[in-house]
């Protein structure tokens, strides 16, 4: 099967992302996908570039899958050949920890992760384990479902973590993949939503989606923030948004991997009972509860198609700031 693996790590003009050429998996304890579409994650980006160091060498990234089960293991149950199917980031957990049996998976110390533990969906075909797979309507279309698996459901933890109040001020820091997600699900729930990014293009979709206003990364809002998401991968951004959320507001920040934040003033940008909340991974009643609120929402997904064999060029464009709502692999 074709695919392409992290190589080297290192900036994205170096090529960490190669192609190779592997022989197609056996599902063991999970599901064989074909794959049909891969969702491109600002993850896989970091993954490549190194901000996230390895776990294994030269791994599949891509964990935002759509495919058909085309193999199954014997203890891979609720899923039928032909069924479609969506692997996630969240590949496997103890579930035996006290943050498991909390209901708090996504604190596993022994979490495992798709396209970073295991090869993920930038190939041909993938193995995801059953127990952590999601089942996906059959007739849609496998580019717009993509996003959902990851850059949705992360946005949609991230939402309910920055506690955004009934009717409330909800400012969106950067606005590709996840954000333009989130958005709709906010607005969708009576938010008025105020977006803040660098790309001009970014401003006119969120514009376009409902938002009430679109500045530049740096601008204040036109109001007072009860809440606001930090999805730009840019510790100096951090400061910025807590200085326009209102008394008792809460700033999420969603990614991964986030540049240094600067040295904080208290009284400017925590004090009043401003709150500061970082949000890791995920758990499967996440997903679940997204992807069934994204249904009955019909959440509107811009994504920009490329083929699987123009992987490294979706990575440098991502990079690039020249992806406008989410790249997406389609083999």
């Amino acid at each position: 099967m074709r695919g392409w693996a992290v190589g080297r790590p290192g900036p994205i003009g170096t090529g960490p992302l190669r192609r190779v050429r592997r022989q197609v998996p056996v599902p063991g304890p999970g599901l064989l996908l074909a794959v049909e579409a891969c969702g491109v994650c600002r993850t896989d980006l970091h993954l490549a570039e190194g901000d996230l160091a390895p776990h294994r060498a030269e791994t599949i990234p891509g964990h935002e899958i759509v495919g058909r089960v085309v193999a199954a293991g014997e203890a891979a149950t609720g899923f039928e050949i032909g069924d479609r199917a969506g692997g996630a980031w969240l590949r496997g957990t103890c579930g035996i920890c006290a943050y498991c049996r909390q209901g708090r998976e996504n604190l596993c110390p022994d979490s495992v992760y798709t396209g970073w533990d295991a090869d993920g969906g930038f190939a041909d075909f993938t193995v995801v384990p059953a127990a952590y797979a999601y089942r996906l309507p059959q007739e849609q279309d496998a580019v717009r479902l993509a996003p959902l698996l990851c850059a949705g459901i992360i946005g949609y933890r991230a939402l309910r973590r920055s506690a955004l109040p009934p009717g409330g001020r909800l400012g969106i820091y950067g606005f590709g993949a996840s954000a333009h997600l989130t958005a709709q699900v906010a607005l969708a729930e009576g938010a008025t939503v105020h977006v803040l990014t660098r790309s001009a293009r970014a401003r006119e979709l969120a514009l376009d989606l409902g938002a009430a206003s679109a500045g530049g990364a740096y601008d204040r809002p036109p109001e007072p923030l009860d809440s606001a998401v930090l999805f730009a991968p840019t510790g100096e951004l951090v400061p910025v948004a807590l200085e326009a959320l209102d008394r008792a507001g809460t700033l999420a920040v969603a990614g991964i991997h986030l540049s240094d934040i600067p040295v904080l003033n208290y009284r400017r940008h925590l004090f009043q009972e401003r709150n500061l909340r970082s949000v890791t991974s995920n758990t499967r009643e996440d997903g679940r509860e997204f992807l069934d609120l994204a249904a009955r929402i019909g959440i509107r997904v811009t994504t920009t198609p490329y083929p699987l064999d123009r992987a490294d060029q979706a990575l440098a464009d991502l990079a690039g700031g020249r992806v406008n709502g989410a790249a997406v692999l389609v083999p």
